[in-house]
């Protein structure tokens, strides 16, 4: 019977975790019309590079003090009030946090609007020897930071459903970003410049997924309100625990900021192959592991506040198994055919065949730290379940020198190349730690059915690896010729890809498939 319980909760969330996956499946693909509008429209060009740069800039502390942070020390902390203390309680938490995140963007906001054209200088030095990509960065930027104020917002209350179990409103938020920057791109006439059409999409959708979510939150009667900022035990806890998440956060976006940076004293467009390479390499990341490890949070949290230890490590074994069977076939693809990848996606227009290849050769290099990456968020939640925000920083802090250093010795010989195996390398240091502290303090035990599994994983991506250097230039010299030869190539190399896996999945785990099919038929007798 325990068996059977714990089954069907791990199969509860993997359902949350598919739902959440999903949601942002369509995310992603709305991002990369999108970024197929982008291309086409910006190319890769000093106005792209200035666009980048101030989209960058309000996501770095979005990631800073929101997303990763804020969710790593809110969450578990709200999760704890509500199982102890009860929903008065966990609203008068709630209202207070959200009162010391408003004033503290609100501050941030002010400092950033007035001293822009130093916070460019300091993220794009290159750009003072360009004064036409400096004053239109400057310009974007103040059109996009005011985003940051109502996405740490929609974090919040994002966080808050989260903790409910309601995951879909805050999944599909990103959504909305994607398609207001298509509306206004689609417009672009109507602006000085493409870059400005952007840059007030940017804009334009904070505030369509500040009502999304806030009117889920309302919905759900746990809408925030303004309360007096009182430090209590509770809120001083949280505070404590946000500190650490927070310089953890700061760390990772150091690394994203040595990539501007430097790509800011590289040739025109190399920040442009390194923003379209992120974006297909984020495809896994925000899918797979993302979803995995914002269902796992809560899930863990709640189990460990109870006692029940061995279902939280149940329920993290099965989250990275998950996490793993998805995203191998996304790591075989970008090392195979990672050329047909960026010709088919973004191959048009003022994006040429010569900026494809240079973010192909920039999407193997992250393709390299590609499982680090997608697995960080499932393993990091053993920590952050348990209120401990500050040992993944000692992880994150080793891998961001890694990465740092590798960057400025590989930059002058691989360009933005160089830049995306700095970031490899230092994923792969951050998560080898993180499992190092995991086993010392017994936080993470890899159960035998993940380490069978992992194998079997690891030879299913062979096989599909080696299809695809098999079928590849067959396919791609048929339709030679043909309208949309690279769009059609990779249609039929997705599928027939997608079938090999499929095939390799189903004969390696038959085993693991008829015990299923047993428990599923005693239970349902």
């Amino acid at each position: 019977m325990v068996q059977t319980s714990a089954i069907e909760e791990a199969t509860h969330m993997i359902d949350r975790i598919l739902t959440v996956g999903g949601i942002t499946l369509l995310s992603r693909v709305t991002g990369f019309l999108r970024d197929i509008m982008l291309a086409a429209i910006l190319g890769a060009g000093p106005v792209a590079d200035a666009f980048f740069v101030a989209l960058r800039l309000p996501n770095h502390f979005r990631a800073i003090f929101a997303e990763g942070a804020f969710n790593a020390a809110f969450i578990p902390a709200y999760a704890r009030v509500r199982v102890a203390s009860g929903s008065d309680a966990v609203r008068v938490f709630g209202d207070r946090v959200f009162t010391l995140l408003l004033i503290s963007q609100i501050v941030l906001l002010g400092v950033a609007l007035t001293f822009t054209p130093g916070v460019i200088e300091l993220l794009a030095p290159g750009f003072g020897k360009d004064a036409g990509r400096f004053a239109l960065a400057v310009e974007f930027t103040r059109i996009t930071f005011p985003y940051l104020l109502l996405v740490s917002l929609v974090t919040l209350y994002g966080g808050i459903l989260n903790a409910l179990d309601r995951f879909a409103a805050a999944a599909a938020a990103p959504i909305l970003l994607n398609l207001s920057m298509m509306m206004t791109l689609g417009l672009a006439v109507m602006f000085p410049s493409a870059g400005h059409a952007a840059a007030w999409g940017v804009l334009l959708a904070g505030f369509l997924e500040f009502f999304l979510v806030g009117g889920d939150a309302a919905r759900a009667g746990v809408l925030p309100r303004l309360a007096w900022p009182k430090l209590d035990p509770e809120v001083m806890l949280f505070l404590k625990r946000f500190w650490p998440a927070t310089i953890g956060s700061a760390g990772t976006q150091i690394a994203l900021f040595a990539d501007t940076i430097i790509a800011s004293f590289l040739a025109t467009g190399a920040l442009s192959a390194l923003y379209y390479a992120d974006r297909l390499n984020q495809l896994p990341i925000g899918v797979i592991g993302i979803a995995a490890g914002t269902v796992l949070l809560p899930e863990m949290a709640r189990r460990i506040t109870a006692g029940d230890e061995a279902g939280a490590s149940h329920s993290q074994n099965r989250a990275i198994e998950l996490t793993l069977l998805l995203s191998v076939p996304c790591l075989v693809a970008f090392v195979i055919v990672p050329d047909l990848i960026m010709l088919a996606m973004f191959g048009r227009g003022a994006f040429t065949a010569v900026d494809a290849h240079a973010a192909a050769l920039t999407l193997m290099a992250y393709a390299i730290g590609l499982l680090p990456f997608v697995l960080m968020r499932s393993i990091t939640a053993a920590f952050l379940s348990r209120g401990d925000t500050a040992t993944p920083v000692k992880a994150l802090f080793a891998g961001v020198a890694v990465n740092v250093a590798l960057k400025i010795l590989l930059m002058d010989t691989y360009a933005q190349v160089g830049l995306a195996l700095g970031t490899s390398a230092g994923a792969w240091v951050n998560v080898g730690l993180l499992l190092w502290f995991s086993a010392r303090r017994n936080f993470l035990n890899i159960d035998a059915r993940l380490r069978r599994s992992s194998v079997k994983f690891a030879v299913a991506g062979a096989i599909l690896g080696a299809a695809l250097l098999v079928l590849g230039w067959p396919l791609q010299a048929l339709s030679a010729g043909w309208p949309l030869r690279n769009e059609l190539t990779l249609l039929a190399l997705a599928v027939i890809g997608a079938i090999i896996y499929g095939i390799a999945i189903g004969l390696l785990f038959r085993n693991e498939w008829r015990d299923l099919m047993r428990r599923s038929t005693r239970s349902s007798t």
